[in-house]
Parts: structure tokens; C-alpha cells; sequence
């Protein structure tokens, strides 16, 4: 018996006290992470006994695990204030690995809630020789850092990094560590002296910590293996991330290939570099010109591509020489029939972390709830009440702080809705979803607004208006850089 386009749209609502169940393990493994955290807030240069009880906590958090006796090793050393670069190694890869488990526990949650075939388990990578003495200079750093601990950072410690980042730059294999250092640095310089700080990031400085110890290790920072897709896509939404210096699109979409095989979730993404006057609709001026993908969805078109480079992790690695634009597709129509049966791709080893979940889903049917109690916004503002919907009788978060300035999706539009297609993520021990697009009723007609709604242009009058003072912007920032240059 078939199963209609609404019912297969409507399987997460379903499903949603699934989203809503605790998964046995996930707070131990978190409380587990969060204790050797602590531990680096203090340093293990001297440690203390709670820091050496937090240590210990991880430790036991991986017994019975391939990492048991090398983690209990370098806990015990590290407890004594004795930890050396390999036991620090050993350290990040034990916190790794129980984030690791909590992102696959999660991500099985979601798959039991959307009733979506199961990915690959694992992306391959190919190999590139990397420089060792540069690897090791990093991992001196680092170690450096864990024995310094965030309370106690200054500029010499963290002016360390500098020299390391500079000699790796140049050299592409060792890029994407040098740019995760180099980022790290310069936040941490700029939180420096430690001793001042109101609040650490502990969790955050934990992931940087950790993931650049384990990307020093030869192997660890080899690219995911690449393939070539053919076929159709029907694009779902648009992710903008804006900062003060770039900018990054990301547009998730459904991949039908050419072949007949089954349908995948994919991404594709740009990202460039921006002045800091560029902002809102502006960012698409910059953006736009790299990836014809962009416009395509702001359109409500789908896209045809030939042999276009792709990795096992289902990142389209986009050329528009691959591309071209194909027939007006509805992202709703292609959200409630095609996906459902699209399968995710696989996740590389070090991508296995909670807050990389972003699930493309679809919920209709549900109904929505405004509290009128003031949040913190990201931006240190106080944003106006709550949103929450209510799908099949359970509450689902709404994330309406990440809806991007550059489009017309609004958080009165999302309130409004009575469908949304958006990212299913997972924060402070809970599910929620990110509004990508919603249909809503304005002046009595249906209509689908979109976050990327002016990717490809627009007529809107505020976007009109912020784009042309972008590319105002722009040209003098050109004008100013071309009388520098000569001089």
C-alpha cells in the first residue's frame, strides 16, 4: 500500500517523543567530558585533588574501551603533574571519543524520529604527507596551554602559537590546523590575562584544545576521500553564518542521482571574506558570485550536475562548470516526498561531535507557542520571548536566534507558520530545530518564505536597500586598497 506525500512529510511528528526520551549513557559521557574540562580550567602544571578526581573520572569513563589502559596512564600522570605530550594525546582522544558516542547516540535518535534510511558509518580519508617537526611544534604548544590552564593564559603564553601557525600556513596539508590554531590564538589573546575573566568557555576551549591535539597526530587531518555525483538536486534551505570578517552559506538539498540509486542528503557551502561594513543582504553580493547553487534556490529552481566532485561525507566540493540550472521545484514539495527516504551521509572521525548535528527535517501540523520571557540573544541583546512548537502533543524548540538577518524568514513569520522545513540540532541536552523556510498566510494567500530567500536577488525593499549599500561599501573599500597598493 502506498503512503501519501503528507504522511511521509509528517513522520517526525510522529515520532517527536522520541526526541524527548532520555538515551541511557549520554549524561554520564557528558559529565565525564565536563569533569576533565574543569580540570583544564586550573592547569595541570600543579593539579589539584579535585582536578586529579576529574581525571580519574574520565579515565573510568573509557575502561573497558581500546583507550583504557593508555587514558589511565596518562590520567594518573597527569594527576601528578607528570603528563607529557603523549599522555596529553591521549587525554583529548579519551574526551573525543566520548563525544564521539554521544553524537552517534543522538544521531540514532534522530533516525528512529524521521524513520530515514541509515548512512554509511564512517567517511573514508586519503592520506598526505605532512611536516612532523611543525606537527610537533604544535603539539608542544598545546601541552603547553593544558599544563597553563585557562585561568592562568597570558600573551607569552599564548604568542607561542605564532611562529608554529606561520611556518604551517603555506603548506596545504597542514592548513586546516594552522587555521584552527590560529583561530584559537587569537581568542584566546584576545580573553587574556585569564586571571580576569568573568566567564571561561569551558566547553568551547575544550573542543578547540582537544581537536587541534588530535589533528597534530599524523593522519588525523587527512582529507575525506573524493567521488563525483551526477544527477538532480532540489535544495531545502539555506544556512547563512555571518562574522565581523566572513561569511558562509551553506545550502542543504536533497541529491537524486542520475543512476537511479537512492536518494542522500547533501551539502553544498561557500565561504568568503568580508569587511566589517558588509552586513544583512549585503553578504550575497560576496557570495552570490561563487556558487550558482545560491541563486538556484533563492529562485526555487532545482539544479542538474555532471560529475561534480563530492565527498564521502556528502559535501558537494561545488564548480558551477559542473552545473546548471534546472526546472522551478517548491522546496515544501521536495521537503515532504523526497526527504523522507534520503539518506544521510557518513561522518568523518572528528566530526562525531553533538554540536555538529544539523538534520534537514519537515514538521507540519503543529502548533505554536510564544513565551513572553525575555533570552539572551548571541549578541548580548535580549531577544523577545520563546518560541516552541508542539508536534504531536510533545514541545520542540525553536532556535529563531539563528535565522540570519540576510533574508526575509522572520521570527513573526515562524510564529505564524503552519509548516517549516529546518535543521534538527541538539544543545544543552535537548532537541531543537533550526527554521530554514516556513509556509505562512500573508493577506490571506499561502506563501513560503525562506532564510535564503534573497540568495539569488530580491525586489524586497529593505534587501534592495542593504544590498546597494554593499556594493557601495565594497567598491570604496576597492578604491581605498588600489591607492595603498600604489603607494
Amino acid at each position: 500500500m502506498g503512503v501519501s506525500p503528507r504522511e511521509l512529510g509528517a513522520s517526525v511528528g510522529e515520532h517527536t517523543d522520541l526526541l524527548a526520551e532520555p538515551i541511557p549513557g549520554v549524561d554520564e559521557a557528558l559529565a565525564a567530558v565536563d569533569a576533565f574540562d574543569r580540570a583544564l580550567v586550573g592547569g595541570l602544571l600543579r593539579p589539584r585533588p579535585a582536578q586529579a578526581a576529574e581525571l580519574t573520572e574520565l579515565a573510568q569513563a573509557v575502561a573497558g574501551t581500546p583507550l583504557a589502559s593508555r587514558v589511565a596512564e596518562a590520567a594518573e600522570k597527569a594527576a601528578t603533574g607528570a603528563a607529557g605530550e603523549d599522555h596529553f594525546v591521549a587525554l583529548a582522544a579519551a574526551r573525543t571519543a566520548l563525544l564521539g558516542s554521544v553524537h552517534d547516540a543522538l544521531v540514532t535518535r534522530v533516525e528512529e524520529a524521521t524513520g530515514r534510511p541509515r548512512g554509511e558509518e564512517s567517511a573514508p580519508t586519503f592520506g598526505e604527507q605532512q611536516a612532523a617537526n611543525l606537527l610537533a611544534a604544535a603539539r608542544s604548544w598545546l601541552s603547553d596551554l593544558a599544563r597553563t590552564g585557562w585561568q592562568a593564559i597570558d600573551h607569552d603564553v599564548v604568542s607561542g602559537s605564532a611562529q608554529v601557525v606561520s611556518a604551517m600556513l603555506p603548506d596545504p596539508s597542514l592548513r586546516r590546523l594552522a587555521t584552527l590554531l590560529d583561530g584559537f590564538a587569537a581568542e584566546l589573546a584576545a580573553s587574556c590575562p585569564g586571571a580576569a575573566l568573568e566567564r571561561i568557555p569551558v566547553r568551547r576551549w575544550a573542543d578547540l584544545w582537544s581537536r587541534a591535539m588530535l589533528l597534530t597526530l599524523p593522519g588525523a587531518a587527512d582529507a575525506p576521500a573524493v567521488g563525483t555525483a551526477t544527477g538532480r538536486l532540489l535544495p531545502l534551505g539555506v544556512d547563512v553564518h555571518e562574522h565581523a570578517t566572513a561569511a558562509q552559506a551553506q545550502v542543504h538539498a536533497v541529491f537524486e542521482p542520475a543512476d537511479g540509486a537512492p536518494p542522500r542528503l547533501v551539502r553544498a557551502g561557500v565561504a568568503v571574506p568580508k569587511p566589517d561594513t558588509v552586513v544583512g543582504a549585503g553578504v550575497w553580493q560576496l557570495l552570490r558570485t561563487h556558487m550558482s547553487l545560491l541563486a538556484a534556490a533563492g529562485e526555487g529552481r532545482s539544479m542538474d550536475i555532471a560529475d561534480m566532485p563530492i565527498t564521502a561525507e556528502g559535501d558537494l566540493i561545488w564548480s558551477d562548470e559542473h552545473a546548471r540550472p534546472g526546472e522551478p521545484t517548491d522546496a515544501f514539495a521536495a521537503a515532504r516526498v523526497a526527504l523522507p527516504t534520503a539518506a544521510a551521509s557518513a561522518t568523518a572521525p572528528l566530526d562525531r561531535h553533538p554540536a555538529r548535528i544539523a538534520v534537514p527535517v519537515f514538521l507540519e501540523g503543529y502548533t505554536v507557542h510564544k513565551t513572553e520571557q525575555k533570552h539572551a540573544a548571541p549578541d548580548g541583546q535580549q531577544a523577545d520571548g520563546v518560541l516552541t512548537f508542539t508536534v504531536a502533543g510533545r514541545p520542540l524548540a525553536v532556535d529563531t536566534d539563528r535565522i540570519p538577518t540576510a533574508g526575509p524568514l522572520t521570527p513573526e513569520a515562524v510564529a505564524a507558520s503552519s509548516a517549516c522545513i529546518g535543521l534538527l540540532r541538539w544543545d544543552a541536552g535537548t532537541f531543537g530545530v533550526q527554521p530554514l523556510a516556513v509556509e505562512t498566510t500573508v493577506r490571506k494567500k499561502a506563501v513560503a518564505i525562506h532564510a535564503g530567500g534573497w540568495a539569488g536577488g530580491t525586489t524586497d525593499k529593505a534587501g534592495a536597500k542593504a544590498e546597494k549599500a554593499a556594493a557601495d561599501a565594497v567598491v570604496v573599500l576597492r578604491e581605498r586598497a588600489g591607492r595603498l597598493l600604489r603607494k
